[in-house]
């Protein structure tokens, strides 16, 4: 935003009374005058605002065009890290039939339990994932003992992650 300026024009006073208020002393030649002199300072003024106009334009349009090849940039480079995460995943697959998460959401250790499962209906991802009546929940996707908050996380956690794997 250095090279963006606004050209300067000298200016007039703008609200000063014509000689004695009304200009009734002025003879019709003088008044000619003033009138193209306040023309041109109009034009001139305008013509600094028609520069100023386009230079913003100019500029928005280029920061525009730049933050959308940006984007498409951060896109490709973002398809091409999953992408690599999905081969890395092929290559080794975890030792469970669940799908791999987040770094920051697999717990470093298992922490106390906060539920019991009382029932598992047939067929349910709980089945499929081996789950048996008796069993106690310690962690659950990102929820643990001290986040559950009446096992509500545990239904945002499920309803976040509907047809995905969840650890």
């Amino acid at each position: 935003m250095d090279n963006v300026h606004a050209p300067t024009v000298p200016s007039g006073p703008s609200s000063r009374p014509l000689a004695n208020g009304n200009g009734a002393h002025l003879s019709f030649a003088e008044l000619q005058l003033k009138k193209e002199g306040m023309e041109a300072e109009l034009r001139a003024l305008s013509g600094v605002l028609d520069s100023v106009i386009r230079t913003t334009r100019s500029r928005i349009i280029r920061l525009r065009n730049d933050y959308k090849d940006l984007m498409n940039a951060i896109e490709k480079h973002l398809h091409e890290h999953f992408a690599s995460l999905q081969d890395t995943d092929e290559i080794a697959p975890a030792p469970s039939n669940h799908a791999a998460m987040l770094g920051d959401s697999i717990p470093e250790t298992l922490g106390e339990p906060f539920a019991k499962v009382n029932s598992i209906v047939a067929n349910s991802p709980a089945e499929s994932a081996g789950l048996k009546a008796g069993d106690e929940i310690r962690n659950f996707g990102y929820v643990n003992k001290s986040n559950h908050d009446g096992l509500k996380k545990v239904a945002e956690c499920v309803q976040g992650n509907e047809g995905v794997s969840i650890n």
